[in-house]
């Protein structure tokens, strides 16, 4: 019994490696485990069932990731791997890591803040530039390249550049 339980927590380690590679569609230089849509990965008996949460209602890509975990998991060698699509708890920008939120800033996104404030809810939120690190920037659109993205502007260097909004 322990040898088969050693062999399942080895698959699931090789499982986890496979589907955590797998890039946002979006935001291609994400994993799905930097986003923290990459929510669980078990092994039982052999098979893999994976479990991703969308990082928003009804969000397109989430089709493309299962089956590109799916993908994944069948190069790794795993048999017909199961991906299901989990809704709770929500998907929130504080699973997001700091690796992932380091390689959203050198992309040129702007990563969410951790917290919202409350200065947030009466627009009053700063978004600091991705570009020159200013906080001297301004919102131009709740909508940016991506349903998950608002398009910002900063006032110092004069670029605009998405932020991940909030949820």
């Amino acid at each position: 019994m322990v040898i088969a339980v050693e062999h399942d927590t080895e698959l699931r380690r090789r499982a986890w490696n496979a589907a955590a590679g797998v890039v946002d569609p979006e935001i291609p230089v994400l994993t799905i485990a930097d986003l923290g849509v990459l929510r669980e990965v078990e092994v039982r008996n052999g098979r893999v069932e994976v479990a991703i949460t969308p990082t928003y209602s009804g969000c397109p890509a989430m089709n493309m990731i299962a089956v590109e975990v799916a993908l994944a998991l069948e190069n790794a060698g795993f048999r017909e791997p199961k991906v299901r699509t989990v809704l709770s708890p929500a998907w929130t920008t504080d699973w997001i890591s700091e690796e992932g939120r380091r390689k959203l800033r050198d992309y040129g996104i702007a990563p969410p803040q951790k917290v919202s404030s409350r200065r947030a809810l009466f627009g009053l939120q700063q978004v600091q530039c991705p570009q020159c690190g200013s906080d001297d920037t301004e919102l131009l659109s709740e909508f940016g390249s991506t349903a998950c993205k608002a398009l910002w502007r900063c006032r110092s260097c004069r670029e605009p550049f998405d932020y991940f909004k909030c949820h």
